[in-house]
């Protein structure tokens, strides 16, 4: 059972269905990145998504953000298609992406702005910036703070305009070790309070045993889902606790065994 704070009638689930996805490269070259893909995320979980490099586990949250369109398959968010961008699904990369000419709180601000709801709504801002630990910096310019705190300000951005769903694609990726994993209580301390659905890509086993209700783990391209790990430890979870550590090495294994496996050879 999540920890996450979902009411009755809670939205936010997502639903896909046989999920495929090919595209052309550079060179010309046709390549398939998920093939056949099921996912039922329900509403209020955490779920992270891991893989080798090239997978296809931001591929598959760039559709899931309608930023992309699958060849075949359709996904879902509350029984309705995903047919493009919404603010119902806030999106946070690996990069930070803020507006290098708006403070803090401008940037912040700017899916309110973008949304003609800035006015009514203007005050929300400050509680953001408490929320994501931003007070005193609200002034200040990107290039002026850290990389930690930039990405407070993008995940900031991401939840002002209340999404049902939030999609973290490897945002603590380009952290220091500290930083990082005080981000992830800071997410971890958002997603109780808010109950967002939301679905997470890194390549970190610690960070996704530490975050999630269930992992999602996926073969090498064409990318499907080889399993889904539920993370049964109690919250808060401690990373030398001898539970933690045997799931964490239980998913480095079936990550090697996956990142092994070929195609069947036929001969004839």
């Amino acid at each position: 059972m999540s920890d996450a704070v979902v009411t009755a009638g809670a939205e936010g689930a997502i639903v896909a269905r046989s999920i495929d996805r090919t595209y052309i490269d550079a060179y010309g070259n046709q390549v398939e990145a998920l093939r056949g893909v099921d996912l039922d995320v329900a509403p209020g979980e955490f779920v992270s998504l891991i893989g080798p490099s090239g997978c296809g586990k931001t591929t598959l949250l760039r559709l899931i953000a309608g930023l992309d369109r699958s060849q075949g398959g359709s996904i879902f968010l509350d029984g309705r298609v995903i047919e493009g961008p919404s603010y119902e699904r806030g999106l946070v990369f690996q990069q930070a992406n803020l507006f290098p000419w708006e403070t803090i709180a401008g940037n912040i601000s700017a899916g309110l702005k973008a949304c003609g709801v800035y006015r009514e709504k203007r005050a929300l801002v400050q509680r953001y910036v408490d929320m994501t630990g931003l007070r005193g910096f609200e002034k200040t310019y990107p290039h002026q703070v850290s990389g930690g705190m930039a990405q407070r300000a993008s995940l900031a951005r991401a939840l002002i305009n209340d999404p049902k769903v939030l999609l973290l694609d490897e945002p603590l990726g380009a952290l220091d070790a500290f930083t990082r994993m005080d981000l992830q209580d800071k997410i971890l301390e958002l997603w109780k309070q808010r109950g967002t659905t939301t679905i997470l890509v890194t390549h970190d086993v610690d960070e996704a045993v530490y975050l999630s209700d269930r992992i999602v783990i996926m073969t090498p391209r064409p990318g499907r889902i080889e399993e889904v790990l539920d993370v049964t430890l109690p919250r808060p979870r401690s990373r030398g606790d001898r539970g933690f550590l045997e799931l964490r090495t239980l998913i480095l294994e079936k990550l090697h065994f996956v990142s092994r496996k070929k195609e069947p050879e036929y001969f004839l």
